[in-house]
């Protein structure tokens, strides 16, 4: 095992490092924004060479967009009344 990883070029596991550390940073910024601390704990703590935190984000970015898809129709049916009582009071 210690030939296999004696045998790695140092420029891949520097590539590793960058990846992981990019993605932490992105996670942990995210999951600190929407207070998700359980997420922001666990993404600390585990090295998964960045399998973690893109789990996260995707997850997170699934809720923000329905999130934003539900105030977007409460928006259309808020503009909706609105209308329809100009048009009684009228």
């Amino acid at each position: 095992m210690t030939e296999f990883l004696q045998n790695i070029p140092v420029w891949i596991i520097i590539l590793i490092v960058l990846w992981d550390a990019i993605w932490k940073l992105i996670a942990l910024w995210k999951s600190a924004r929407n207070n998700h601390l359980i997420w922001f704990i666990l993404i600390g703590i585990i090295n998964s060479i960045g399998i973690l935190p893109l789990i996260y984000i995707l997850l997170d970015k699934r809720e923000t967009d329905y999130i934003m898809k539900s105030s977007a129709m409460m928006d259309i049916l808020r503009k909706g009344d609105e209308e329809i009582n100009r048009g009684i009071l009228l």
